[in-house]
């Protein structure tokens, strides 16, 4: 009888173990199975905001290609999109990530609408001007309507560009220098004869950050993967990178523009090939560019 007790009590408990196992298993297939859906889902979303930017992107170049004077402001203006085009590419693709370009994506496209109803409304009434005034007055007035409207439009994306809470760098340029004794630098693109690099770019305006004591972090890879300079480790938010040099400056809510050299150690010489310029504001990756040396 005892015996019999025994055995129920072993099946009940293997049938618990069983049930408890099975659920088990599925509780872990159903949350692999939504967290894969969750990173595609991300991966969807990143790309339609990318899809988004390149349109907005291919507007300010067509506007560009029409434009009959060169406007460096619309210039700049579009290499700022670019810069947030290359940032969006290289961004983690997370939630809070994601929700920021999409906020910057919204801010942008809220004025770009505004504005292209004014160019509308603009080129309709230069068409009524032209019917009633001489040919040389149309054309300057034309000219000058269109590129106040440019103008406009520059200066409205900037100020959502750059309403980031973080500064940015923009223009960023590497190139290797010769170094005369008189302290003069000579650009060269030979490797055996640089003696240093120089990387030089422009801290962009931003309302939103406090001026006063600012930092940047510069790294310089060669084409052998190795990080040049002080090659030092430094942490923010659980992310890790390697350091070539620190650029410390004194921000005035005015674009700033900054050169840095990196040197490399001992006696070597620069390795000949592909160089990697990045520049981060703490964790965040705020511009890359790349040169070579022959």
């Amino acid at each position: 009888m005892e015996n019999n007790k025994t055995s129920s009590g072993l099946k009940i408990a293997l049938g618990i173990a069983i049930v408890l196992f099975l659920g088990t298993a599925f509780y872990t297939m159903n949350l692999y199975k939504q967290s894969n859906d969750d990173k595609k889902e991300l991966a969807e979303q990143k790309q339609l905001v990318m899809n988004d930017l390149n349109a907005m992107a291919k507007q300010y170049d067509e506007a560009i290609s029409e434009s009959e004077i060169t406007n460096n402001n619309l210039i700049e203006a579009r290499g700022r999109i670019q810069g947030l085009i290359d940032s969006l590419k290289i961004s983690e693709t997370n939630v809070k990530s994601l929700w920021r370009y999409k906020q910057k994506y919204v801010s942008l496209q809220k004025e770009m609408d505004a504005i292209l109803a004014q160019n509308d409304s603009l080129r309709i009434e230069n068409s009524y001007l032209a019917t009633s005034l001489d040919s040389t007055r149309v054309r300057l007035e034309e000219r000058t309507v269109f590129t106040d409207s440019l103008l406009v439009q520059n200066n409205a994306l900037a100020e959502v560009v750059e309403n980031a809470s973080i500064l940015n760098t923009i223009d960023l340029k590497g190139s290797g220098v010769i170094e005369r004794t008189s302290g003069k630098v000579i650009p060269t693109e030979r490797a055996r004869r640089a003696d240093k690099i120089r990387v030089c770019f422009t801290v962009a305006k931003n309302a939103l950050v406090q001026a006063g004591d600012q930092e940047l972090y510069v790294q310089v890879i060669d084409p052998k993967n190795n990080t040049l300079g002080l090659n030092e480790q430094v942490e923010f938010a659980g992310k890790i990178f390697n350091y070539s040099i620190i650029s410390k400056f004194n921000y005035e809510n005015a674009n700033l523009n900054i050169c840095e050299f990196v040197d490399i150690k001992g006696d070597s010489n620069f390795e000949k090939g592909r160089y990697i310029v990045n520049v981060y504001n703490q964790k965040d990756l705020v511009s890359t560019t790349e040169f070579t040396l022959k």
